[in-house]
């Protein structure tokens, strides 16, 4: 449902949304003051494990009974580097370390995206514009409609076999992101020169990827060159998919609601806040579900606070689960297969057009000066 239709924001006084903001922002203030010496043993730990995937993966591979478990470690290495280390780091969460290995200006993940165009798009634009069309390019990521306030065009028929394609390819599709591909393609508003330039540092990181997985470790494996090609195409598929999905059940189940631009003028504190709690989604699972999933399980959490180690959402996810019932505000989770299956019902029906709906302030207006949304970079 979008945020037309169920319009949650009117329901909240200003003075509520104060209070929400307050108890949002004492939970953030009481978990950065812990931070310690356990969080850097966290983070530290699990690198030196999804090295230890990547090595063992690569020298299984090499080994032809031993394929099968070289491709699944790989695969787990890359998921690990891709959603608990390389996006959690790259949102800031271990600056505080100073540790230059680890601090967010620097890092670089093994994935097509360079870090810097990452953080445009994912840190700066869908965290701060979350799920606000026009603002948030991970609304569909132009190529997909996610919601019923965009408006059907016949290209949209494909939302479904467009999506499985995003899942398959979805590091270079995030690698491309910043070029608003649809921008030349459907609409003609960029020329391709424009996208041409745009897209060399884009290739540059692309094409060492491509070397790295495709060219130099088959290579080294001399003659179980084919064995290790597959293997790598397999390990990367196996991220892929896996990142595509958690993302897509953390924002597109049936639920979440998406917003016009008019929700962010003189936005307050508490509204972001509860625009991102009723932007996001979690899933449930054990420990190992939240670790391969970067702790993205606990999107609900991430989006509130995007600068906090994610392995401490699993701890104040019930505070803010109190917090939703209080101000008998949504808290939008459920199993895995649940969401997952909520989020492809809603790509499948708004692949078909949709009655047009009257629209309706989403938002009361504030009552404090806007609060700064750096923490979301």
């Amino acid at each position: 449902m979008t945020a037309i239709q169920k319009n949650t924001f009117s329901s909240l006084t200003p003075a509520q949304f104060a209070a929400i903001g307050a108890e949002l922002d004492a939970i953030r203030n009481r978990v950065r003051a812990d931070l310690g010496q356990r969080d850097a043993d966290y983070i530290r730990t699990l690198i030196k494990r999804q090295r230890r995937f990547e090595v063992a993966g690569r020298v299984m591979m090499m080994i032809p009974p031993a394929w099968p478990l070289g491709v699944a470690s790989l695969g787990v290495s890359k998921i690990l580097d891709n959603m608990e280390i390389g996006h959690n780091v790259m949102h800031g969460q271990y600056d505080w370390m100073n540790d230059p290995a680890l601090n967010s200006k620097h890092f670089e993940w093994d994935s097509a995206d360079t870090s810097k165009n990452w953080k445009i798009t994912h840190n700066h634009e869908h965290h701060t514009y979350t799920n606000v069309l026009g603002r948030d390019h991970d609304i569909g990521y132009g190529l997909l409609r996610m919601s019923e306030d965009q408006k059907w065009e016949p290209r949209f028929l494909a939302n479904l076999p467009l999506t499985v394609i995003l899942h398959t390819f979805f590091q270079h599709f995030v690698a491309v992101q910043n070029l608003h591909l649809e921008e030349a393609l459907v609409y003609k508003t960029k020329t391709a020169a424009q996208v041409k330039e745009e897209f060399k540092p884009m290739w540059a990181k692309m094409k060492k990827q491509l070397k790295k997985d495709y060219v130099f470790f088959p290579l080294l494996a001399g003659p179980l060159a084919p064995l290790v090609l597959v293997g790598n195409i397999g390990a990367n598929l196996m991220r892929n998919v896996w990142a595509c999905a958690v993302i897509f059940n953390g924002h597109f189940p049936e639920d979440v609601e998406q917003f016009p631009e008019s929700v962010i003028e003189n936005e307050t504190r508490g509204q972001w806040y509860v625009r991102q709690l009723l932007g996001s989604a979690n899933f449930e699972g054990g420990r190992l579900m939240h670790i391969m999933s970067g702790n993205l399980s606990f999107q609900i959490e991430h989006h509130l606070f995007p600068d906090l180690p994610a392995h401490r959402y699993a701890e104040i996810a019930p505070e803010v689960r109190a917090i939703c019932e209080k101000y008998g505000l949504p808290y939008n989770t459920g199993s895995f297969l649940r969401q997952t299956l909520s989020t492809w019902k809603r790509i499948a029906r708004l692949s078909l057009p949709t009655p047009k709906r009257p629209k309706a302030s989403p938002r009361n207006s504030s009552d404090e000066a806007p609060a700064p949304l750096a923490m979301a970079a």
